[in-house]
Formats: C-alpha cells, structure tokens, sequence
C-alpha cells in the first residue's frame, strides 16, 4: 500500500472527483430536459467529452511517475478531446453518427480504465471502483452499438442514466483515493 503510484494516485483525487461531478452534472442535464434538440445534446456531450478528457490528460501528467504517464489515463484523455471536438466542430451529426460516436468513445473508455482498474488492483487490495466504471463504460456501448434503432429520447435518458451512474462510480473511488491521501501525509 506504500507504493509510490498508489500514493501519486490518493494526491490527485481531485482530479478524478472533477471528471465524476462533470459526468453527473451532464447526465442530470440530460434526464432533466429529455427533450433537447440534437443539436443541443451534440453540443452538451461534445463539451463534456472535452471536459473529461483535459481532466484525464492533466491528472495523467500529475501521476507521471518516473517520467512516465499512466498510458491507459492518456490514452482516455486524447480520446475524450477528439470527441468533444468533432461533436463541436460537426454539431450536425445525425442522430445514428452521434450514437455511433458515443458509442466507440464509451467502448475505448471502459476497456483503457479496466485496464488502468487491474494495474491499481495490483496495488491495493479490494479495489474494484474503477472497474466497474469501465465496465459500465463497456457495456453502455456495446449497448448502442447492439441496439441503435432505440428512439432519441430513450438515447438521452439512457446517455443521462449511464453519465450520471458512471459520475457517481468516479466520484465514489476519488473519495477512496482521498482518505488514502489524508493517511499518507
């Protein structure tokens, strides 16, 4: 538990807590005025997508360690930015391309944090927060890829649910990863 990642990962918390209350946040917003046009819920993902990935890119470059950045956190944040940007600079995706692009960046989300899931697993025992944000991840995609004929609104109540139950997911192990960093100071 003394391992100098672990303690890197408990210092930085509040980075991981920020990209939970941005997923909630988005995911009220969606349940809250299921209605939206797609435009607007390009727009709102596109920004919370670019949110969530500058939070994964600066909490990777905090966590370096030894001159080297957690790949799979990287990795999340250039995909979280590249889709925030193409849902921006093309609002007008269709409603099939918007589900597509959700869908693909859930699927890489929750693969790269599962794997993030078992390097820390190796490190304390009985953290499971993590992957199970992953798996959430993972299977909210695979769900839109299986089922795309779903109508707009049932996808903004879901893309709202799944946001906001991933949000809480983060939010839970940041609380974790801080009574870690309270006890190592």
């Amino acid at each position: 538990m003394n391992h100098p990642l672990w303690l890197d990962l408990g210092q930085h918390w509040k980075w991981i807590a920020l990209r939970g209350i941005a997923a909630v946040l988005f995911g009220l917003l969606a349940l809250i005025w299921p209605g939206l046009a797609l435009a607007v819920l390009v727009i709102i993902f596109g920004a919370y997508a670019l949110v969530d990935g500058i939070f994964s890119l600066i909490g990777a470059w905090r966590m370096r360690h030894e001159g080297e950045p957690l790949w799979p956190l990287l990795v999340v944040g250039v995909l979280g930015v590249l889709a925030g940007l193409v849902a921006l600079l093309w609002p007008e995706l269709t409603a099939l391309g918007l589900l597509m692009l959700i869908a693909i960046w859930a699927i890489a989300i929750g693969l790269l944090q599962i794997v993030a899931a078992l390097r820390v697993r190796q490190l304390l025992d009985n953290e499971w927060w993590l992957g199970l944000s992953g798996a959430v991840s993972l299977l909210f995609g695979l769900f839109l890829l299986i089922f795309p004929g779903a109508g707009a609104l049932a996808m903004v109540w879901l893309i709202g649910a799944y946001a906001v139950f991933f949000g809480v997911l983060l939010v839970m192990l940041a609380w974790r990863l801080r009574g870690t960093a309270t006890l190592s100071t």
